[in-house]
């Protein structure tokens, strides 16, 4: 059914609608949270660099491009081609990946926490940015089409912006001062936070753990890639972008 040129432009379609779903729960959320720190005599500055601090926005963010670009891809080329480029696809391996952590870590540790995000959150943005956006990313692994099977080697493009967004959390956390509570540092979330019970043995559990989920998550859906893309004949196990000779998709 995915190798049929209708199911390709209905998943397009899909596409384009949850890339602007995703932006626009991105951009309530944060329209609030600048809102409130205005209202409360907030710095607005650290209040915007908080916000994007998180790792959900930022894979939120990083999957509304992606599934953008993978729909304008289709529309003006996919239509002749056999399997997405070698850079979509590394592309939405890592998009899909952060966002299936982004609902498993949300769902199983913080739902029904506040995170200080500057404000209250939206519930309607709430939902899409931490469960029917991680949803549809995981659909897409199953369901997207013209997939190519990419190298193992991708793996390490998958794993490499957690591995950065950790590092840049923890040594800005202690630099930044509160602008709601006041205290003398600020965490995305709170099982990064050192200073609250547990302290650092804790945190670095934390951290191990979820690294073991990015790799075996990603590790999943790069399996997965390729055994789709094998199927259709569109192996990259190379790690190159050559096109594959164009084959009529079935209507």
């Amino acid at each position: 059914m995915t190798r049929t040129r209708g199911w390709a432009t209905v998943w397009t379609v899909l596409r384009l609608v949850m890339a602007a779903l995703i932006a626009a729960a991105i951009s309530a959320q944060l329209a609030k949270s600048i809102g409130t720190a205005i209202e409360l005599g907030r710095d607005v500055t650290t209040t915007i660099a908080n916000f994007f601090s998180f790792f959900t926005i930022l894979s939120n963010a990083a999957a509304a491009v992606v599934l953008a670009w993978a729909a304008l891809w289709y529309l003006t080329k996919g239509r002749r081609a056999d399997a997405e480029p070698h850079g979509l696809a590394v592309a939405l391996a890592c998009v899909s990946t952060y966002m299936i952590i982004t609902g498993i870590v949300y769902n199983t540790l913080l739902r029904g926490i506040e995170l200080p995000q500057g404000s209250a959150p939206i519930p309607w943005s709430n939902e899409v940015l931490h469960l029917i956006a991680p949803i549809f990313l995981l659909l897409d692994v199953f369901l997207g089409p013209l997939r190519r099977a990419l190298g193992w080697r991708s793996l390490w493009s998958v794993v490499a912006f957690p591995i950065v967004w950790v590092i840049y959390t923890m040594i800005r956390g202690p630099l930044i001062t509160n602008p709601v509570s006041g205290d003398p540092f600020w965490y995305p979330y709170p099982f990064l936070n050192p200073n609250n019970p547990g302290g650092w043995p804790s945190v670095v559990l934390y951290v191990i753990g979820i690294a073991a989920a990015i790799v075996a998550v990603g590790a999943l859906v790069v399996w997965w890639g390729r055994r789709r893309g094998a199927a259709a004949g569109a192996s990259d196990d190379a790690g190159a972008a050559a096109s594959v000779p164009s084959s009529a998709l079935p209507d």
